[in-house]
């Protein structure tokens, strides 16, 4: 009508989209916050907290790392989408959204490099799992770690168990003296189904025999041609996880980007 102007309200933030982003990051925030309380309780427990000095003494990877670091990311990221989407704070919506974008871009590009060096990545692996050879008894949580995946895959060593001349407790020169000389840990060993306690000494003298003879008493395959085998074998579970992370990202990242424009 003639004399009035119409007035249009611009929307509201939508309370399912709000709130959907709300209770989505408040469970990332208590996970990422549950990882990084387990890492520095570990960390605790080992003396690191009162010689941060010991962080850098450990020749391989302190499993212990990846809560903390994990456990950091998801804190942040759970807390800027936590809060920016209950207050409607433009500022936490957006480094919510470009955090995530970041970490996304990151990723893809990590599994594209990963996919045309194929060979250089493989030569790497290779020089990480030897590094963590050499430091195996540095670290109990190290330990359990190298133990876990050569159980897990059958595995010794990163191509095979003569890698284990690299640690000082299991090489085969004549100036060491440690009962573990020539062998292997225990999670080298092929396991008898019928064996209700664990022969943790079964590796011991081990590499002193044949290549055949080793054959019937360890794993003589590498971890690295194992994990590509295991890889390979699940090729769709595991790209079917890492498509589904990438679609949840893709999701929280148009979600708080349309809470940030409303």
């Amino acid at each position: 009508m003639p004399g009035k102007h119409q007035h249009f309200q611009e929307p509201e933030v939508g309370c399912c989209g709000k709130y959907f982003l709300f209770g989505f990051n408040i469970v990332f925030w208590v996970l990422g916050a549950l990882f990084l309380a387990i890492g520095l309780w570990a960390w605790g427990e080992k003396g690191v907290l009162s010689n941060i000095s010991a962080l850098t003494d450990l020749g391989g990877l302190d499993p212990v790392w990846l809560f903390v670091v994990v456990g950091g990311v998801m804190s942040v990221l759970g807390f800027a989408g936590c809060i920016g989407a209950l207050r409607e704070n433009t500022f936490l919506l957006k480094f919510f959204s470009v955090f995530l974008g970041l970490i996304f871009f990151l990723e893809l590009a990590t599994g594209i490099l990963a996919f045309v060096f194929k060979d250089w990545i493989r030569d790497q692996l290779n020089f990480f799992i030897n590094n963590n050879v050499k430091a195996y008894r540095d670290d109990i949580d190290l330990q359990n770690l190298i133990d876990f995946a050569q159980e897990y895959w059958s595995c010794c060593g990163a191509r095979g168990p003569n890698d284990w001349n690299l640690n000082i407790y299991f090489n085969c020169t004549d100036l060491n003296p440690s009962r573990e000389r020539c062998g292997v840990p225990f999670s080298c060993c092929v396991r008898d189904p019928a064996e209700d306690v664990l022969n943790t000494q079964c590796g011991y003298d081990v590499r002193l025999k044949l290549e055949l003879e080793q054959q019937g008493s360890i794993h003589t395959k590498g971890c690295v041609g194992q994990f590509e085998k295991w890889l390979q074998d699940n090729l769709i579970v595991v790209a079917g996880v890492f498509v589904g992370i990438a679609l949840l990202q893709i999701f929280g990242i148009c979600l708080a980007q349309n809470l940030d424009q409303t």
